[in-house]
């Protein structure tokens, strides 16, 4: 999966504020998160893609906290390293085999990669494998995103479905799927145009 680095970039000042908002609303479900679990916890996000997003979830998060990141994606692994710099940990590695121990993450972070997998039920299996506790997932809200693309005349051809995205859900799809796979839902947050979900892997 190719990152789409355009969305950080070269989003112009809707864009950017569309996203300022994205984040915004991570941090809401972040701050669920009783502060003692995160202290001094394991932290990975996973498709971290050339590490924009990484960059800013740092920001959020306790500095006692070990934060990772990987991305099955050889290009942006090296990316990724690059920006956010060689102390920090990043490595390749795909969703559906994390190189992690079993119960070994406190808090996985899953943000706009399920929507570009074949079998997102797999990779959601192996997120309940190495988590201990939570999972924040963050896809693409449809059709609210097709939609937008149209109206930016973009993937016109496709009706708006932006290359790569092979999953659609609306939010309440969303929870649907994730609560049959075995999640206990925490949060939700709606930012224009994704949803974002903490869910708590059942013991």
């Amino acid at each position: 999966m190719k990152e789409f680095t355009g969305k950080y970039t070269d989003s112009g000042k809707i864009g950017n504020m569309l996203l300022d908002n994205y984040f915004r609303s991570l941090n809401i479900l972040i701050n669920k998160i009783p502060k003692e679990e995160l202290k001094n916890g394991k932290i990975l996000e996973v498709g971290c893609g050339s590490g924009y997003s990484t960059e800013r979830i740092k920001e959020m998060l306790p500095k006692s906290a070990d934060f990772a990141a990987s991305d099955v994606e050889k290009e942006n692994v090296k990316n990724a390293r690059e920006k956010l710099g060689n102390s920090f940990v990043v490595t390749e590695e795909s969703a559906y085999d994390l190189q992690r121990k079993d119960k070994s993450i406190d808090l996985i972070l899953l943000l706009e990669v399920m929507e570009h997998l074949e079998y997102p039920d797999k990779a959601l299996e192996e997120m309940k494998r190495v988590g201990r506790n939570y999972v924040i997932i963050g896809v693409p809200r449809e059709p609210i995103w097709r939609i937008l693309n149209m109206v930016r005349l973009k993937y016109l051809r496709d009706f708006g479905n932006t290359p790569g995205h092979v999953q659609h859900w609306g939010r309440r799809s969303l929870l649907k799927f994730l609560k049959s796979n075995g999640f206990e839902i925490v949060g939700v947050e709606n930012p224009l145009p994704w949803t974002i979900v903490l869910v708590k892997i059942s013991k």
